[in-house]
């Protein structure tokens, strides 16, 4: 029941919170368990150093897992972060950042993914997360 990329950057443009549609996330492609999103580089976005913020990286997982399961599924269904756990590799300057989430397990009520977060440049693992959300419909 995979969507394609357009449908899924509309469930983006009429579900998210304004400040999230202002990291510029973008669907790069779907599967029957997983979602590749990209998120473009920003110096809006750094931290002191020049680093992307922890902040944008998490948010980032987290909308990606919202697409994963939208994509599983067919269609958006509410649902809300029960858990996310997020471990940071290294920094990302001056380059965009692939987010791949991996539907782990989909169930009626519940769905669990694996996250993971990488240059896009250089191809090095970033951050990798971890989320659990409660499907709500």
């Amino acid at each position: 029941m995979t969507m394609t990329p357009a449908e899924a950057d509309k469930v983006l443009a009429d579900n998210f919170a304004p400040w999230v549609l202002d990291l510029g996330l973008t669907v790069e492609s779907l599967g029957d368990d997983r979602a590749i999103l990209r998120l473009p580089w920003s110096q809006r976005l750094a931290r002191e150093g020049g680093g992307l913020s922890g902040q944008a990286l998490m948010a980032a997982a987290d909308t990606a897992t919202v697409i994963a399961v939208s994509a599983a599924r067919g269609a958006f269904v509410p649902m809300t972060t029960v858990q996310q756990s997020t471990s940071f590799q290294r920094a990302v300057t001056g380059s965009d950042v692939l987010i791949t989430a991996v539907l782990t397990k989909l169930g009626r009520r519940m769905a669990f993914a694996d996250i993971t977060l990488t240059d896009s440049a250089s191809g090095d693992l970033a951050a990798r997360a971890s989320t659990v959300y409660a499907l709500m419909d």
